[in-house]
């Protein structure tokens, strides 16, 4: 599990494919490698990624063919800058929220402006992740957990403060890029409890509805 509070911006290595897959080499920058050991898991850009080799300047970690389909690492080159956190510990502050480095889907930057001293997204997510999104929620993109400052359909927007586009790679992003997005678990969880037994039927777990949901006690006809 993570927080989603960057430690480090670092840099890819090497990028050696192995049928099929990837083995990435990362530089940690900044973050503190002394107690990081093999088997331990890093957030890469809000990917959890397992050290299967450890050095003073970093990691290798290998990438599945599954992680690479459905994440950015997928597009990667030497040299680009990812965002990186330790796994936390019962001692670390939960300054963010609750991750998973469990990517959910792709998101498209489609909007950037100045907003006096910060910088304000719009990012547009696939149809099937909308339902998880929320004013004022929590959401995380290429690992860094972010407020959902407004809602639109299948868009939203956020506001970045000048501290984290100075500690994390947001502060290049562009109208074109896409990032990583995993949305609030507790949200998730919460879809998946409130289908009930339904849930174990092929078929019948497939999301929020409004008969499920008046069939739970929210609202109702005439109401």
């Amino acid at each position: 599990m993570f927080t989603g509070i960057i430690q480090a911006v670092g840099t890819v290595a090497a990028l050696e494919p192995r049928g099929g897959d990837l083995r990435i080499s990362i530089n940690a920058g900044k973050l503190p490698m002394a107690d990081v050991e093999l088997g331990d898991s890093i957030a890469v850009s809000g990917v959890c990624l397992t050290v299967i080799e450890k050095r003073a300047s970093g990691f290798q970690a290998d990438v599945s063919g599954e992680t690479l389909r459905l994440t950015t690492l997928g597009g990667l080159a030497v040299n680009d800058a990812v965002n990186l956190e330790k796994a936390l510990t019962l001692a670390t502050r939960l300054g963010g929220h609750l991750v998973s480095g469990h990517v959910d889907g792709l998101g498209l930057v489609t909007a950037r402006g100045e907003d006096s001293r910060s910088v304000r997204f719009t990012i547009q997510v696939p149809d099937a992740l909308a339902r998880y999104i929320a004013v004022k929620g929590s959401i995380c993109v290429d690992g860094v957990s972010l407020t959902v400052n407004a809602v639109e359909g299948a868009t939203f927007e956020l506001n970045i403060v000048p501290h984290t586009l100075a500690e994390t790679t947001l502060c290049d992003y562009r109208q074109g890029r896409q990032v990583n997005l995993e949305v609030d678990l507790v949200a998730r969880y919460l879809e998946r409890l409130l289908q009930g037994d339904a849930a174990a039927v092929p078929g019948g777990g497939d999301g929020l509805t409004r008969e499920l949901l008046e069939s739970c006690g929210f609202g109702g006809k005439g109401e």
